[in-house]
């Protein structure tokens, strides 16, 4: 078995492909973290490894490969797939379909939990809360408790439902996370453990876990040493991808997996870690090779192929700062003369028509629009340059907006499906019974009530008598339920049993129901991609697809288009050409993330992130006057800024600095003049003479 798959990696890669492959007797290598800088093809890497693993002899049953997202595993299995065909040949096909345990965290621990639901008390047919349908139940939680109608402003649903999830996440105290993240809430911190306690029970009663729920009860189950040791022992090899952006309940079952370190391999970067907000921790890389010491190897990946290297310099200059980090020296052989722009201008719509300018030059002189990319710290940070290039009939697509679930008619299908998978799920039936004519929520709610206790719930349904208001259309609702129920449809057969049902009601409810029909249709199509109705709702709820009909802007007609994105959507993009705005104190660091000095090196991590998805050019945009959301004493609404405190003077020499407009030079002294349509100065001198 030759490895010539291996030729194309550096030094550095092939080390981290190669650790402890191969090892005397069967051994497995010790645990290994591999800090890989931006740009230094980290996933070929650790695809690399997995083939690698399966080449020597590794089982590919037992290698458990953890990624981000589903899309990301599918990709890293193709590749693992391309890589074994050119070290097994005709061999490979048995040993890279057998890679079946590659996927999210959240993914393989709904697995995992079915797997072992009669161990730990859970009944298998769990069914899975979205975020939205997670607050929901929330919200009913916290009617039911009265504190909807307290004397003073309790923190609505979307809030508890945070704070509820931040604690579970980063396993902290709740009154710690009350004064760390939500000080405004910490006086309601007894009723909120009470709310949390009734959300719990309902949860249970009703047989659905949330998205949260799914690390909580695998940490949990690998708390216990007997279902730890044979959970941990499925798989002779753990890798783990974007190992920064974990929390302390994953990092927690990785250790339960785990607990020496044998066989476990960590990718990440803690100079991209920009996911406190959802309760990660660079904690988790930088503490890695204590966790395991001395066992631990540690590799860097140095080598960027992305970037030019004065881009590569500038944002080596600003990570360069960082509190605490790895120590790596990122280098690349990409040389250029153009070094990053830093452009200051006067307000937000001279950076918009800056901007807009820029982007078609660059379109003239034959860079496509998707080449190019505009990276903003949040969302509305691009208002005014959608209108821009609006008018100027650029073509964009804006990531950060409505996704394929949030739509309100594909959470209808949806929660149809759910309530007839688990027929407990009060959101889902609560939601789908007041899709009926003359049925609302006092008549949903008593429905539940009286299934609640029910041996069978859908024959109890079947029972009741009909709400008055709703004759005409109760009898199909049940009668749909019921066929769903008995599988006589078959799946993915269901979904268009489910379809046909509610169309009616689609267009009975929305005006633009022709658009909405074309989303139920993919819908189906998706669906026709799972073997079974509980596989499909599980994983779609996990991973859920970007939005068709919902995108934030017109569906697109142009096959070329500009992208915008917020900085934390662009995470693992690139682009040609990419611009930066509103690069000033107040957006990056935004005043909202300047509270602690840690919150304050995420914020620079963030601008970091942002400056190394350029390959070519990077222009970062410094308006000089920018709105906020946030009114002054005075009233106005905009304020005016510095450049961002994480490009300080030392680090200008990296840039090249300019103004927009640009300001002629005088041509008999060399220095630079602005040409002034009004002298106001003369007129004023001219008063007194």
């Amino acid at each position: 078995m030759g490895a010539a798959y291996l030729n194309k990696l550096n030094e550095s890669q092939r080390a981290a492909v190669e650790h402890g492959v191969g090892l005397a007797n069967g051994r497995i290598g010790g645990p290994l973290l591999v800090i890989a800088g931006a740009g230094s093809e980290k996933t070929n890497t650790l695809a690399h490894r997995v083939a690698h693993l399966i080449v020597h002899g590794a089982d590919p049953r037992r290698i458990l490969l953890m990624t981000f997202s589903r899309r990301a595993a599918s990709e890293m299995a193709r590749r693992v797939e391309r890589l074994c065909a050119r070290g097994l040949g005709d061999q490979a096909g048995p040993f890279t379909d057998a890679l079946t345990w590659a996927g999210t965290f959240h993914g393989i621990g709904a697995r995992i939990l079915r797997d072992y639901a009669g161990d730990i008390g859970l009944d298998p047919q769990f069914t899975i809360h979205d975020r939205e349908d997670s607050a929901d139940l929330m919200n009913l939680v916290r009617h039911g408790l009265g504190f909807s109608k307290m004397e003073s402003r309790f923190p609505t649903k979307a809030t508890c439902l945070s704070i509820y999830s931040r604690a579970v996440n980063a396993a902290a105290p709740l009154q710690d996370m009350l004064r760390g993240n939500f000080p405004w809430c910490s006086g309601w911190e007894q009723q909120l453990r009470e709310l949390f306690a009734g959300y719990v029970e309902a949860k249970q009663a009703q047989n659905v876990l949330d998205y949260d729920d799914l690390l909580l009860y695998w940490a949990q189950t690998m708390s216990e040493p007997l279902l730890a040791e044979e959970i941990g022992g499925r798989w002779d090899h753990v890798l783990v991808d974007e190992y920064q952006d974990t929390n302390r309940l994953q990092a927690s079952i990785l250790m339960g997996l785990k607990p020496g370190g044998r066989g476990l391999t960590v990718v990440g970067d803690d100079a991209q870690a920009i996911y406190s907000f959802r309760a990660a921790t660079v904690r988790n890389i930088l503490d890695f090779p204590q966790e395991f010491s001395p066992a631990a190897d540690v590799i860097t990946l140095d080598r960027n192929y992305r970037s030019t290297q004065p881009i590569l310099a500038a944002a080596n200059g600003v990570i360069s700062l960082a509190k605490e980090r790895f120590t790596k020296n990122p280098w690349t052989e990409r040389a250029s003369a153009e070094r990053p722009r830093l452009v200051t201008v006067r307000d937000e719509a001279d950076q918009a028509y800056f901007v807009a300018g820029e982007v078609l030059e660059n379109r003239e002189a034959g860079m496509r629009l998707k080449d190019q990319a505009v990276l903003f710290r949040a969302s509305h940070h691009s208002g005014p340059l959608e209108v821009e290039l609006t008018r100027r009939n650029i073509p964009f697509r804006k990531f950060g907006g409505l996704k394929f679930l949030d739509s309100a008619h594909v959470k209808d299908m949806l929660a149809a499906l759910r309530f007839a998978e688990n027929p407990r799920d009060r959101v889902a039936g609560f939601r789908v019974m007041q899709l009926l004519p003359g049925v609302g929520p006092s008549t949903a709610q008593a429905t539940l009530d009286a299934m609640a206790n029910a041996p069978d719930p859908l024959e109890r349904l079947a029972e009741l008598p009909c709400p008055a208001r709703a004759a005409a259309d109760w009898p199909g609702f049940v009668e749909l339920l019921r066929e769903l129920r008995s599988c006589r449809s078959g799946w993915p057969a269901e979904i268009g049993r489910v379809r046909a049902w509610y169309e009616p009601h689609l267009e009975r409810m929305h005006e633009d129901a022709e658009m909405r029909r074309a989303d139920l249709r993919q819908l189906e199509n998706i669906a026709a991609g799972y073997p079974s109705r509980e596989r499909f709702l599980t994983e779609l709820t996990l991973d859920p697809p970007d939005a068709t009909s919902g995108e934030a802007g017109l569906p697109l007609l142009d096959e070329d288009y500009l992208i915008l994105s917020t900085i934390h959507s662009a995470k693992g993009q690139e682009w040609r050409s990419v611009f930066v705005l509103n690069t000033v104190d107040g957006c990056i660091p935004s005043d909202l993330g300047v509270g602690t000095s840690d919150e304050i090196e995420e914020e620079r991590r963030l601008l970091y992130v942002a400056m190394t998805r350029a390959k070519d050019s990077l222009t970062l945009v410094i308006p000089q006057r920018f709105f906020t959301h946030e009114q002054s004493p005075t009233g106005d609404r905009h304020i005016y800024a510095a450049r961002t405190r994480f490009i300080p003077a030392s680090l200008l020499h990296h840039f090249e600095t300019c103004a927009w407009p640009s300001v002629p030079a005088d041509e008999s002294t060399g220095s630079r003049v602005r040409q002034v349509r009004v002298d106001v100065g003369a007129r004023m001198r001219g008063m007194w003479r």
